[in-house]
């Protein structure tokens, strides 16, 4: 057995289903191995949308993502999907192809610091100098990639790696790694003291983030919410968490979320942040956040706790474990009048738009869609106004809502809505972008149609880089540069060539029978809905 021979058997071992790559010389032993192999190989057109598709497939599977390329602009390439799966905790196994050992460091052909240069986008990374290593990096790269505060571990293997003979294949059993381990169970004291506060709190919260949804914890969470009145707010990254219509759930804070969201969160006396980072997106003022009111800051990252805002009680362990142990404990507790309260900003704080009746309304319609979507759906928003309007209109039932949340990488929805449905071809994948981000990965169109991964896209068609535009007219008094998209390919014609359905929208008349037919049938459908170029979210 050579070493890219025992990379698949690797891959076997962990029951990987699907690479996504993109093949060049130096990582070519391989995928000629891998043909030997029932492990699906997915060409994707550009190396950034390996990683995206890898991560798509892992956050609706559970499963660590794997992608494949090769040295130099291959590796480069792909920087962007590794950066974007860090900043959004996504665990990814990318396998990059180097040049020969012997040549390393002497600037030949195709090759690039792949280690050096991802160095602050991975949990770890490895150059493979020894084909006997492969088995036990695998066992440790997987391992680390979907534990702790999960996300991307980079393998860069020379070609003659690749080549070289084992002399005996033996995957590890377990991992056991003396400087990487990650705390799982919560803290017993911390714990006590958390159950303590809540017992005494008269209008406590909890805001939940990507992590519960990563840990698997939505379950936990609901019933912990239910069965004691707490409110839940969510980050971006935890969009999903709850049901959209739960009579406990309040919707997103941040700049861009719900006026009584965040009101509910500054005005609470216990805030519970799970599973975020709190960052300046969801908390511009962390100042506010600690103000008269007890701060429990429960994550599996021990780096990340007091990281932004200093909280009262830190927990450091996993979401489901930790809510699992809530679930033990009796509490004696009354949060009527706050739930009045908060009943009450979310009828009295909506915001009210004033929608261009000669155009597409992006809200309104994102709100039809989604109720018309089946109930188990995936939804993927990609990053702009887009993204804005999907956050704040879309309704989560038991589906999952999936976005890029740390990096804000345009481009991401169309490859994660492929990796998606490639882990669950039963269910009804719906990927929504803007005219920019859509030109970012449009040639996934090609994907799409070789392996018959049949994705609905949705393009909001406004002309413009929306939300730069919208930024430069509260701040440029607009006075626009570099944000007009004219040039853009014809959508229809675009369809046709990748012989794929094609709808247009332009006004809200026919939204509801054109969206009945958008998702009608499990096929891959271009539907293009022009909004108005002024439209704020």
């Amino acid at each position: 057995m050579i070493g890219a021979e025992a990379i698949v058997k690797c891959l076997e071992k962990e029951g990987v289903e699907y690479v996504f790559g993109y093949p060049g010389v130096a990582i070519c032993p391989f995928y000629n191995s891998i043909l030997n192999s029932d492990i699906k190989t997915i060409l994707i057109r550009t190396e950034q949308n390996a990683a995206h598709a890898a991560s798509g497939l892992a956050r609706v599977s559970g499963k660590v993502g794997v992608c494949a390329v090769t040295s130099g602009p291959g590796a480069t390439n792909v920087i962007t999907g590794i950066a974007t799966a860090f900043a959004d905790s996504i665990p990814l196994i990318c396998i990059t192809g180097q040049v020969n050992s012997e040549l390393l460091g002497s600037d030949v052909f195709q090759e690039a610091d792949i280690t050096g240069a991802v160095e602050s986008f991975v949990k770890y990374s490895y150059l493979v100098k020894d084909a006997n290593q492969i088995p036990r990096i695998f066992k440790e790269a997987f391992y680390i990639a979907n534990s702790g505060r999960k996300g991307p571990v980079l393998i860069d293997i020379p070609i003659d790696v690749q080549n070289s003979a084992l002399k005996k294949f033996d995957y590890p059993e377990e991992v056991n790694l003396r400087t990487y381990k990650p705390t799982i169970k919560g803290h017993a004291v911390q714990i006590k003291k958390v159950v303590s506060e809540l017992a005494k709190a008269k209008r406590p919260i909890i805001c939940a983030g990507g992590g519960v949804l990563l840990s698997g914890a939505e379950k936990e969470l609901r019933a912990l919410a239910e069965k004691y009145s707490i409110p839940v707010v969510s980050t971006m990254m935890g969009i999903g968490v709850m049901p959209t219509n739960h009579p406990m759930y309040y919707g997103m804070v941040g700049n861009n979320g719900k006026p009584y969201a965040n009101r509910a969160m500054n005005e609470s006396d216990l805030l519970i942040m799970v599973g975020a980072r709190v960052a300046d997106r969801a908390v511009s003022q962390p100042d506010l956040i600690t103000e008269n009111k007890i701060l429990v800051h429960i994550d599996v990252d021990p780096a990340e706790i007091g990281k932004n805002v200093g909280p009262t009680i830190p927990l450091v362990g996993d979401a489901k474990h930790i809510f699992e142990d809530f679930a033990k404990e009796e509490i004696t507790c009354n949060h009527e009048d706050w739930i009045q309260t908060l009943n009450e900003y979310r009828e009295t704080m909506k915001r009210k738009r004033n929608p261009n009746p000669d155009y597409v309304d992006p809200a309104e319609f994102i709100r039809m869609l989604s109720e018309e979507m089946n109930d188990d759906a995936v939804y993927v928003a990609d990053v702009g106004q887009n993204q804005i309007w999907s956050c704040s209109y879309h309704i989560v039932k038991n589906g999952r809502f999936l976005t890029t949340g740390g990096m804000g990488t345009m481009g991401y929805s169309i490859p994660a809505a492929m990796g998606a449905k490639l882990a669950c071809r039963d269910k009804q994948v719906v990927a929504v972008c803007g005219d920019g981000s859509f030109q970012m990965s449009m040639m996934e169109l090609a994907t799409m149609r070789q392996f018959n991964v049949p994705v609905k896209i949705i393009v909001l068609k406004n002309t413009y880089l929306g939300m730069v535009r919208e930024y430069q007219h509260y701040n440029y008094k607009d006075n626009y540069s570099v944000v007009d998209l004219s040039g853009s390919p014809d959508l229809e014609k675009l369809a046709m060539a990748y012989d794929m359905k094609f709808m247009r929208l332009l006004t809200m008349d026919k939204a509801q029978e054109t969206i009945k037919e958008f998702l009608k049938d499990d096929e891959s459908v271009l539907l293009e809905c022009v909004i108005d170029p002024m439209d704020l979210v």
